[in-house]
């Protein structure tokens, strides 16, 4: 799987490209953002926000059992806003081990994490395998 399913859907892109744009991209500065995109129980997606994180890190907000109440957690994702060369723009070892590890996010309606950087957006997959989903610019690309 390269290309989740929430990715047609023109609200989540709006609000992936919107967390990109909060993360403050750039050489330095900038901090993580990210969230959970979520199935309603009538099958349209919203997306909720976690607190705003690091230059480097970002703590998820509760997710017990894949779920937020009764909406299930479809994907997670961040951003890595920061360019210069001591950041990475792919997922981390800690990225890919957080997705595969966590108990709370497995579930057969859990389709990964998505990690948006300036140039592309990769997947991690529930057992740690990184894809790339495309371009940012393309995916996300506002009129």
């Amino acid at each position: 799987m390269a290309h989740p399913t929430c990715l047609t859907d023109p609200s989540v892109l709006v609000a992936l490209w919107q967390a990109w744009q909060d993360s403050r991209p750039g050489a330095s500065g900038g901090h993580e953002e990210g969230g959970f995109v979520l199935r309603e129980p009538n099958g349209s997606f919203i997306v909720e926000r976690w607190s705003k994180g690091e230059q480097a890190t970002i703590i998820l907000s509760p997710h017990k059992d894949c779920r937020i109440g009764e909406r299930e957690i479809v994907v997670s994702f961040h951003t890595h806003p920061n360019t210069g060369s001591d950041y990475l723009q792919e997922p981390s070892e800690t990225d890919r081990r957080a997705v595969r590890d966590d108990p709370d996010l497995k579930d057969k309606f859990y389709e990964g994490e998505l990690v948006i950087s300036q140039k592309k957006i990769y997947l991690i997959e529930p057992d740690d395998q990184v894809s790339e989903v495309g371009n940012t610019q393309e995916i996300l690309a506002r009129d």
